[in-house]
């Protein structure tokens, strides 16, 4: 008998009239928004102008969300291409299947094209969206929730999730709840880069790197407790590996990066950096460099006037001396 345990949603849509409010989809939009809010303070502590972050975000997100869905059509073809299937589905982002290593990689691309129109460094935009990033996968996972999906193994611990619903293969009954553990991870993940970002002054990309790293490692075993269908290499999940491998990768980039690029970048916005402040103490210093040599100039006329009139006076003098003679 289970004391306790975390009930699903009956169902992961409402209708407000014939529209309709889906869990899944609402998950997306708040996590969409905090990343971005999140991200303009940090940009602006960096020295950057308030709504880049949502202008290049514009770029980011929907690159993102195709990222996102072709690497779950990718990897789970069978969904979607299968005998019995219908392919038309593969495009119904609201009901879920979106992976987070083709939303970054594609989202990066992204935003790589509303850094380069601006002007701006990539790994400068990186650094400062990073725990934004991480917060909005902890709220987009909530997303599984609603759905009633990406839970792992039968368990009885008070905080199990029911799962009702018996569509797709699923057998009623609880099961950990690997969405809220990776939720709750990524938590950590954004608490981890702010951290380290104000402890080490992380630059040209390397908090991005870290919240990488951080994630990848939470999500290795997270994934492996997972028991919906998924490929599987040398016995472990795909996912597990893809882990792997970008970690490694993150990890990698952040040594590299500390040996040849140390600190922090100094501007990150082109007209935004103290550089402009300098440039402009430069001027009016010059404009009284210009104003001192004028009166510097000036006495020394005033001098060469008066030797003159002396002269002349001597002149005078002599010639009277002469006549009186």
């Amino acid at each position: 008998m289970e004391l306790a345990y975390i009930p699903s949603p009956s169902r992961g849509v409402l209708y407000l009239g014939p529209v309709p409010l889906r869990g899944y989809a609402f998950c997306i939009i708040i996590g969409v928004f905090v990343a971005v809010w999140l991200g303009n303070k940090r940009w602006i502590a960096r020295g950057g102008r308030a709504g880049t972050v949502a202008d290049i975000a514009v770029w980011a997100v929907p690159f993102g969300l195709i990222g996102g869905r072709l690497y779950h059509v990718i990897t789970d073809y069978e969904l979607y291409f299968s005998e019995g299937r219908n392919w038309v589905d593969a495009f119904k982002v609201w009901e879920g299947g979106l992976g987070i290593w083709g939303a970054i990689a594609l989202g990066a691309v992204g935003a790589w094209i509303g850094c380069r129109r601006r002007g701006i460094p990539l790994p400068a935009y990186a650094d400062a969206v990073a725990p934004g990033i991480a917060l909005a996968q902890a709220i987009g996972r909530w997303g599984n929730w609603f759905n009633q999906e990406l839970y792992g193994r039968p368990t009885d611990l008070p905080w199990a999730v029911e799962i009702t619903s018996s569509t797709d293969g699923r057998m009623p009954g609880t099961y950990h709840p690997t969405f809220l553990y990776e939720s709750l991870w990524c938590i950590g993940v954004a608490v981890l880069v702010i951290w380290a970002d104000r402890r080490f002054k992380l630059g040209h990309g390397r908090a991005f790197a870290l919240y990488v790293a951080a994630y990848c490692a939470g999500r290795f075993w997270i994934e492996y407790m997972r028991v919906d269908d998924a490929h599987h290499i040398l016995g472990l999940r795909l996912n597990n590996w893809t882990a792997l491998f970008v970690f490694l990768l993150a990890v990698v980039y952040l040594v590299l990066s500390a040996r040849k690029r140390p600190g922090r970048e100094e501007a990150v916005e082109p007209g935004v950096s103290d550089g402009d402040g300098d440039a402009g103490s430069d001027s009016v210093d010059l404009e009284k460099g210009e104003d001192k040599d004028s009166e510097s100039v000036e006495p020394s006329g005033k001098a060469e006037e008066k030797s003159e009139a002396e002269a002349e006076a001597e002149d005078g003098d002599r010639a009277e001396s002469v006549e009186k003679s």
